[in-house]
């Protein structure tokens, strides 16, 4: 069991990616706090864990572009659980349009809930780790941490962002067993990339299956999307790892859409 027992804390885990993550921690006997908006959905996932792994796993409602609930939300898996070993700062959504139709509200909220929403969590969950001296904190990047697409200026900028931010986590906490990674997913079929489909195809003024093969999958080897399952294997590998020799880096998971 590579988790065993190891305290991880996943965010917008009720579904898809995160979902995934959340399922493949417990596989390998990790305890899971299901972070997420719905609190609902995020106590259905942590119950369909226990019952499948037999492992803890605990629902907590989280903004993470609020200071105050990702305080509380970590403090309350401290409480239960003793400690944080494994964060995964996972929550996004996307919004597209060009960037003189974007609205300075829709930038700022996905600035907001994907680089505050990083910033926030490792903020506090950073000293548990530090207190123990180990801990993993892994980004969830894209492709477009390394590439640009049209309509996608807020979503490229925050993605870019997140490298930074990992580095300098990897250079302030290294002495202090802490690892920071990113994790750069191609085109992952959620409901997040779903919403994107007819939007796209909307502003491109092409058909839906167009911008699936051509825009989402044209510069893959195969044709294929990635699978929330493989970019949990990516998250289990990073949270696993025993020493500092990958801290500070990025790993591409697209199908070859883009190479490194």
């Amino acid at each position: 069991m590579k988790l065993q027992d190891k305290v991880c804390i996943v965010t917008g885990a009720a579904s898809g990616i995160g979902n995934a993550i959340a399922h493949r921690y417990a596989s390998e006997g990790g305890k899971v706090a299901i972070a997420d908006l719905n609190i609902e959905a995020a106590q259905k996932a942590a119950d369909e864990i226990e019952a499948r792994f037999g492992t803890d796993a605990k629902a907590i409602v989280m903004d993470v572009t609020s200071e105050e609930q990702v305080n509380a939300g970590v403090q309350s898996v401290v409480d239960a659980w003793g400690t944080i070993d494994v964060l995964v700062s996972n929550a996004g959504i996307q919004i597209v349009n060009s960037v003189e139709q974007f609205a300075f509200s829709d930038w700022k909220k996905m600035l907001a809930i994907h680089l505050d929403g990083a910033f926030l969590t490792s903020k506090a969950c950073l000293p548990h780790m530090y207190a123990q001296g180990s801990g993993s904190v892994i980004f969830m990047g894209s492709v477009h941490s390394k590439e640009a697409s049209p309509l996608k200026s807020a979503y490229v900028t925050a993605k870019h962002g997140l490298l930074g931010l990992a580095r300098v986590i990897a250079k302030e906490g290294g002495k202090k067993g802490v690892r920071s990674n990113v994790i750069c997913p191609g085109f992952v079929r959620t409901p997040l990339v779903d919403k994107q489909i007819p939007e796209q195809a909307k502003e491109l003024g092409i058909s839906e299956e167009e911008v699936v093969k051509k825009i989402m999958l044209g510069q893959t080897v195969d044709g294929e999307f990635t699978t929330a399952e493989d970019i949990a294997e990516v998250a289990l590998f990073f949270a696993a790892f025993q020493t500092n020799a990958l801290t500070g880096q990025s790993l591409v998971a697209s199908h070859g859409w883009y190479m490194e």
